[in-house]
């Protein structure tokens, strides 16, 4: 779309949907490119608009002898805890724009500048509250191993070795291990001076069987998160703020609102090293 001299195009149903479709855009990227979204509780019930979401967590069954279901005329009852995520955080990216930016840059090239924005900074947000959570809610945990290969096998075995009523160990490619980028450029220089790992690669990928990720986004203090996945819930809700012309000025709004809530669901398969500080697990 060529350079224009008026805002009044911002305002058009065109725009909105173009909006629409830049935001829409933004909304399956963070869902595809986060860490927490590929991690993260998607199991939940309820009605998000009402506030809250529940997921619930399924008890062990054990087997009985054959028959014992007919001979007490009753079978094995489904219990289940319920957990409640509240969709509490509510945020916006709301966007003002000049006639001048529009002159600048045009319509498509400021409204894809601007979502491209909104995309990074909602995303460092929940992804800092994710793993904010995590630590909140899950166990403090101290390396005893000397190696790098040997403490991400021991902070591994964390995970996968629970046991208790909801869980009877964990399969290695439910878990996932985030490290600090220290310690990720650690594993990774062991992957390729020890096991002749690919140097063209960019990334660790699996270890032993489970994902690794790199992250800048952890509480500070905090040198790696372990978990299960769907340990945790993290539910959003976006939605769009189409252009509007700000009064007594020759100015156009735009955005994004978006509502989210984050909750551990099972606490007891998240695990961390480090000590974090208290604005750090607040993501500040």
């Amino acid at each position: 779309m060529a350079r224009t001299d008026s805002i009044s195009i911002l305002l058009e149903n065109s725009s909105a949907e173009k909006l629409a479709e830049k935001y829409g855009a933004v909304f399956a990227n963070i869902q595809k490119n986060l860490i927490s979204s590929q991690l993260k509780n998607m199991e939940l019930s309820g009605t998000p608009e009402a506030g809250s979401v529940e997921a619930k967590r399924f008890t062990n069954t054990a087997s009985k002898a054959y028959g014992t279901a007919r001979g007490n005329h009753a079978a094995d009852k489904i219990v289940a805890r319920p957990v409640t995520i509240n969709i509490n955080q509510k945020k916006e990216l709301i966007n003002e724009v000049e006639q001048s930016d529009v002159t600048l840059y045009g319509v498509d090239d400021l409204v894809s500048r601007k979502a491209a924005s909104n995309e990074k900074a909602m995303g460092r947000e929940l992804e800092r509250a994710f793993f904010g959570e995590a630590v909140t809610a899950g166990t403090a945990h101290v390396l005893t191993a000397a190696t790098i290969d040997a403490k991400a096998e021991e902070l591994i075995q964390l995970v996968e070795t629970v046991q208790n009523d909801f869980v009877d160990g964990v399969e290695r490619d439910m878990i996932a291990l985030v490290l600090t980028p220290a310690l990720y450029g650690q594993l990774r220089t062991y992957f390729d001076k020890v096991e002749n790992g690919n140097a063209t690669a960019e990334g660790v990928g699996y270890y032993h069987g489970v994902r690794v990720y790199s992250s800048v986004y952890m509480p500070s203090g905090v040198d790696a998160i372990v978990m299960a996945e769907s340990a945790i819930a993290q539910p959003v809700l976006p939605d769009i703020y189409s252009p509007k012309q700000i009064e007594l000025s020759n100015a156009i709004a735009f955005g994004i609102f978006y509502f989210y809530g984050t909750k551990a669901v099972a606490p007891d398969l998240v695990f961390y090293v480090g000590s974090p500080s208290s604005s750090g697990i607040q993501g500040a």
